[in-house]
């Protein structure tokens, strides 16, 4: 069962997959780490993107996706392109999508504390924020 951690910044998608097997975690090889949604005010380019992000998924036998939530308002509040993805990717059938705020990742990050660290992972810096929240998934369960 592999996890996918998924960070929204702007019109792209980070994504991070993670595995838990007897207590071991897999950090799997993703073809693409990276998505941007081009033309996000056109509903096909956005049919286009949720179906790309769909065929990921099923080629690496996805599961659950985690999305990293956004805040609403203030400083750091999520844009509408964002969102629009964030309900893309809910909106793929077959698939257990969850959001999981800043607050709950550090919580369970702290109860549950990276066995390595993020640099000896192997994955890019920007990955950092997927990696995290497909973690703390998998290690609340």
């Amino acid at each position: 069962m592999i996890t996918c951690g998924i960070e929204i910044k702007g019109s792209e998608v980070i994504l991070c997959l993670l595995s838990k097997q007897d207590g071991l975690f897999q950090i799997a090889d993703c073809r693409k780490v990276r998505h941007t949604l081009q033309g996000p005010n056109d509903a096909e380019s956005l049919r286009k993107f949720q179906f790309m992000l769909k065929k990921l998924f099923e080629d690496y036998k996805v599961s659950r996706v985690v999305i990293r939530e956004r805040p609403t308002k203030g400083k750091f509040a999520g844009g509408a392109v964002g969102f629009k993805i964030e309900a893309a990717i809910q909106l793929i059938p077959e698939l257990t999508v969850e959001l999981m705020n800043n607050a709950s990742m550090k919580e369970i990050i702290k109860q549950n504390p990276l066995p390595i660290t993020f640099a000896a992972t192997g994955l890019k810096g920007f990955q950092e924020s997927a990696f995290m929240v497909a973690y703390a998934a998998l290690s609340e369960a």
